[in-house]
């Protein structure tokens, strides 16, 4: 008898349930005369992050915040974007600044990373928000493995004791989901294209992440029966249509609960983006973000 998968981790749904408590902590703040500011930083043409970009707006607009692109050429100099981001640190009206990656070739994104307030950088790439993250201290997050964590809580996997296969090793993704998870107790291995026999490696997991950019690349027969499996990639084929890293079809069969590609981790990234911003509008007020929760 052919197994399916229990569930399917909606991350529509979930991300609207996120959204919605950033919402009523976004009108908690304004109450209090703090009105949350978000800044995108968009530098060239690219169509991919410009629809990302005002897939942000939107629902950063849906829930309350202040909110502006500031919209630069591709010809922007390093000096340039290095001034418009003092600008922004000094800026009290911005709580969350976030730069829109990739970069347009010759700008180099690290120095601009680096160069953001910390408690600014609610995509969580300043290096002082990386180091919080592995010291288990305060700071905030990168949004997608945020996310990726959020989903699990909300439909309730446990991570305590698990074994987590996380593919794929990028400061985006991969690193620090894996702080994430050795934080909530899971035993972590981080796998990459060198790791020998990768297959074998997948199918140890209980809960399996692919996060590589390689369409398909998760087969059915890598996922051990009734794992959970969260798929980051997004790909698109030479038909135009979006795939995962996991090639659903197979993993469907034989996964415990699976994220769809569109609709699974994507949105999350967006929630936990204005969760973050919410959260640093909060401590710029001196407000605990925890004590919005409960209003």
């Amino acid at each position: 008898m052919e197994m399916t998968a229990n569930r399917i981790l909606d991350g529509k749904a979930t991300a609207l349930a996120v959204r919605a408590e950033v919402t009523h902590r976004v009108a908690a703040l304004r109450a209090r005369g703090v009105v949350p500011g978000l800044t995108v930083v968009l530098v060239g043409e690219d169509p991919a992050s410009q629809v990302y970009v005002r897939n942000k707006d939107k629902a950063a607009q849906e829930a309350g915040f202040a909110v502006q692109t500031l919209k630069l050429p591709a010809t922007t100099s390093q000096a340039e974007l290095e001034r418009r981001i003092d600008q922004l640190n000094a800026d009290p009206a911005v709580h969350g600044v976030l730069v829109q990656l990739p970069l347009p070739r010759g700008l180099v994104a690290e120095p601009l990373l680096e160069r953001l307030d910390p408690r600014k950088d609610v995509d969580g790439l300043h290096p002082r928000n990386v180091a919080a993250l592995w010291r288990g201290e305060d700071g905030l997050v990168p949004c997608t493995p945020a996310g990726c964590i959020e989903l699990c809580d909300r439909h309730g996997i446990t991570l305590d004791g698990k074994r987590a296969v996380v593919i794929g090793r990028s400061q985006l993704v991969g690193k620090p989901l894996a702080a994430l998870l050795l934080a909530r107790n899971a035993t972590v291995t981080v796998a990459h294209s060198r790791s020998k026999d990768l297959p074998a490696i997948a199918r140890e997991a209980d809960l399996l992440v692919a996060a590589v950019g390689r369409a398909r690349l998760v087969r059915g027969n890598w996922i051990k029966p009734g794992a959970t499996v969260l798929d980051v990639g997004i790909n698109r084929l030479d038909d135009g249509r979006l795939v995962g890293d996991v090639d659903f079809a197979e993993a469907v069969t034989v996964a415990g609960a699976i994220t769809p590609v569109p609709g699974g981790v994507g949105p999350m990234t967006i929630a936990m983006l204005l969760s973050n911003t919410a959260r640093a509008a909060a401590r710029a007020a001196g407000i605990d973000p925890a004590e919005l929760l409960s209003r």
